[in-house]
């Protein structure tokens, strides 16, 4: 909302006189007084003559003005709830679990408070701390091991720990996993999650950080694991995009089908991140924060001409590095 045009331009109830401004007084007439049309910065009738602008507008549109704060406007449509707050709530710090803090350094976005009530709830927060939120090369079966009693426990820690992916890429593959196994999770797999939670227990300060003078050009990796799945021998292909310093958008995905070489996984995945790269090049937001800021710009031509190449390159040696390991399981 343009808030500084909607003050300028509020309509006012009554005539409001002023004074002529100082080097725009009249020669021939210095006594007369400017009757005003619009409202003005500075004036005590200005915030008045916004509020009943607008409120008038959401009460045609059919809001209705809370009770308990005139500034607040809400509007049902059966199950549906639109609520507006009309306020200067000042500069972002605190936003549902995630927290913001503007450096020297620039601006960090992180959830400590989240995950460490996240421990807490899960009883978790004196637990030891562990360097990697999984184990190298883990083989978790959907029908290995006893079934949890109560399998709510696990749906609600893991679907915590996907919230908690919204600022911590490096459990993105993680979680995934564990989150497979949501319909029917069995012991193992509470063992899986109860070690990305001791990971984060280790790293809890971490987060996204955007710096501060940094060259703002889009950069993407993409990777996959080869029939990582132990029970579909499907592989996962993981991306992440960073604009300047910080990641924009990151992905942990199983693919739909099985490839039969690590040559056809990772061409999948190659696949996967050109798409994302061409969603994020044709994004309006992006394109207009690259347009707002100077000597900011990035190719993602470029980019895909390199996923191009890499792919041919890959399918010339695919016959060389088939394996039959997806095959025969």
């Amino acid at each position: 909302m343009d808030v500084k045009n909607a003050f300028l331009n509020g309509d006012l109830d009554r005539e409001i006189y002023m004074i002529q401004p100082k080097g725009f007084e009249s020669k021939t007439n210095p006594e007369y007084v400017c009757k005003l049309r619009k409202a003005l910065y500075g004036l005590k009738q200005a915030p008045r003559a916004w509020y009943g602008k607008i409120a008038e507008f959401r009460l045609q549109s059919g809001y209705i003005v809370s009770s308990a704060d005139s500034s607040l406007f809400v509007k049902t449509e059966g199950t549906n709830l639109a609520v507006v707050l009309m306020k200067e709530l000042g500069e972002l710090k605190h936003f549902l679990g995630l927290e913001v803090d503007r450096t020297e350094k620039g601006l960090f976005l992180g959830q400590q408070k989240y995950a460490k009530n996240l421990l807490q709830k899960f009883g978790m927060l004196d637990c030891k701390p562990i360097s990697t939120p999984m184990e190298v090369n883990a083989k978790i079966s959907a029908y290995e091991g006893k079934d949890l009693g109560d399998a709510t426990m696990y749906q609600q820690l893991v679907g915590s720990l996907i919230y908690l992916t919204l600022t911590r890429p490096d459990i993105s593959f993680a979680v995934g996993v564990v989150s497979r196994y949501m319909q029917s999770p069995k012991k193992p797999h509470l063992e899986a999650v109860r070690r990305i939670l001791r990971y984060v227990k280790g790293t809890i300060n971490l987060g996204l950080l955007y710096k501060r003078g940094e060259e703002c050009k889009l950069v993407g990796y993409c990777d996959a694991d080869y029939a990582g799945d132990h029970d579909t021998r499907r592989s996962t292909t993981g991306y992440i995009f960073s604009l300047g310093s910080g990641a924009v958008s990151w992905c942990s995905k199983r693919q739909p089908t099985v490839s039969l070489s690590t040559t056809e996984a990772e061409y999948r995945a190659a696949a996967m991140a050109g798409q994302e790269a061409v969603k994020q090049n044709t994004n309006p937001n992006i394109k207009q924060w690259l347009d707002d800021l100077e000597n900011a710009s990035y190719d993602v031509d470029d980019l895909l001409d390199e996923i191009e190449t890499h792919a041919l390159q890959s399918r010339l040696k695919a016959e060389s590095t088939k394996s039959s390991k997806a095959r025969c399981w």
